[in-house]
Parts: C-alpha cells; structure tokens; sequence
C-alpha cells in the first residue's frame, strides 16, 4: 500500500497560479531519488514561451508558514531547498527550483533582515502568490 503524499494547504493555489502565468504542470508531485533516498518535491512544471525560451523548466516547492515560530519555518524551507535545489542539479539541470510563498510571508520574514540575509547570502528564488486571487503575484530571482 502506498503512503500518502501530504501537501502543503496552498498547493492547489500555487498550481491554479502556475496555470494561470502559462505554466503546464507536468510532475505531481516531482520525485529525486538519491541512493535509496527520495524526495518530493511539490509541483514540476514548464513553460512554453517564445521560440529563445522554450522548455523551460522548474520545481516548486510550497511553504505556508503557519507554525508558531516563523524562524523555524524559514530554517525547514531554507534547508529542503538547499537540499532539493543540490538533487536537481545533479539529475535535472535544466529544471530551476523555487520556493512558493504568500504576499503577506514575503512582506512579513523577507522584509526583515532575517529574510534579506537569506537572498542575498543563499540561491534562493521565491515565487510569491496571492492565495485569494490564486495568482502568481512576483518572481525572485
């Protein structure tokens, strides 16, 4: 009997704002297997674009942060995308990872020092979503 993936409260969100940006959903989850290890990582998807961009390629990885202490929250995210973003870069180097995060997250941890030090000192890319309008609201590169 296979186990039951457990998705973060705002994936559907996320893949209807993928959707909606013109993004096509090809891995639910995405799995990366290192050794007898495996990871899930939340949504694979691609783009197509114009002829110099087509196939791109990315993996999300949704965070809510609703736990009591944000700082925790961040340190979970932080760390499952070191680890996932080192996996893809071996088996799929052609796929970017993201971290998918709300507005009101984004303005409330990256606003702060905390969360500058981790984009400006890490390769973490954020895809920021309005939950209510399920939209993809910024790309942070």
């Amino acid at each position: 009997m296979e186990s039951k993936v457990a998705k973060d409260i705002y994936h559907n969100t996320v893949k209807i704002a993928l959707v909606k940006d013109g993004w096509q959903i090809t891995n639910d989850p995405l799995t990366l297997k290192i050794g007898r290890r495996k990871a899930l990582v939340d949504l694979g998807a691609e783009k197509l674009l114009a002829a110099e961009r087509e196939g791109q390629k990315i993996a999300i990885e949704i965070k809510s942060f609703l736990n009591p202490s944000q700082l925790h929250d961040l340190e979970q995210a932080v760390g499952q995308f070191v680890l996932y973003s080192k996996v893809l870069a071996q088996q799929e180097p052609d796929r970017i990872l993201y971290l998918a995060i709300t507005r009101l997250v984004f303005s409330e941890i990256f606003s702060e020092e905390i969360g500058q030090l981790m984009l400006d000192e890490t390769d973490l890319r954020l895809v920021i979503f309005d939950p209510e309008n399920e939209e993809i609201v910024q790309w942070k590169l």
